[in-house]
């Protein structure tokens, strides 16, 4: 897959921050595209006590989810662990693993923010920006925001709100499990943000594309260790 440069990694925290505020203005938000077809998830794995870290792609074809492509690359880490810039810390390796696949996919799923973000650019808006396709965050945590309970069965959910405005969706994808924050990225808006991530969650809290995507860097890590 084609990836253009966008800009330069920044290794300090104040450059980083002003590249987000730079950026963030370029964020578009408006309804995924139909049909999504092909769906890439993405994860990343870190080696204890190393600055080695494991980032995978998994791409699937919605909706049956058979695996079209996986792809993986281990690097070194070159950015601390600084909420708010994971996307510094995580998205060159991400980046790498999708310059090395064959087939480009309709949208990803991030394990990470999109606009539910301070300065309204988390992980899955930066990707979606070099990318230039679709994406959509799709966290286990809350970065900032506040909203309501959540009902317990499956597709309930809360508007959640930062800065006075709404930025995601605190949404139940299985019955009586935590919900997911989800908020889109780039080239996407909440609900059809909400309506891919649930499609993409059957049996399981976690969307199948990020599920198969965390497996395929846990596998590599323990690879790496064993």
């Amino acid at each position: 897959m084609r990836v253009k440069e966008l800009h330069h990694w920044p290794t300090d925290y104040a450059a980083a921050v002003d590249l987000q505020q730079r950026l963030r203005d370029r964020v578009v938000i408006r309804p995924l595209p139909k049909p999504i077809n092909l769906v890439a998830g993405t994860d990343v794995s870190y080696d204890r006590g190393s600055d080695l870290m494991h980032a995978g792609v998994v791409l699937m074809h919605l909706p049956d989810f058979q695996v079209v492509e996986t792809q993986a690359a281990s690097v070194r880490v070159r950015f601390p662990y600084i909420p708010g810039l994971l996307s510094f810390r995580e998205a060159p390796a991400v980046l790498e693993v999708f310059r090395r696949l064959h087939t480009a996919p309709d949208a990803v799923i991030c394990d990470g923010q999109g606009i539910a973000h301070m300065r309204g650019i988390g992980l899955a808006s930066h990707l979606g920006l070099w990318l230039g396709i679709p994406s959509v965050g799709c966290a286990k945590s809350r970065l900032v925001g506040e909203h309501r309970d959540v009902a317990t069965p499956r597709g309930r959910r809360s508007s959640l709100r930062y800065g006075g405005r709404i930025v995601g969706s605190v949404v139940r994808t299985r019955n009586g499990v935590k919900p997911l924050y989800i908020s889109p990225g780039h080239l996407a808006d909440i609900p059809s943000s909400v309506r891919l991530v649930l499609r993409c969650c059957t049996r399981y809290r976690l969307p199948e594309t990020t599920r198969a995507a965390h497996h395929l860097v846990n596998e590599i890590r323990r690879g790496s260790t064993g």
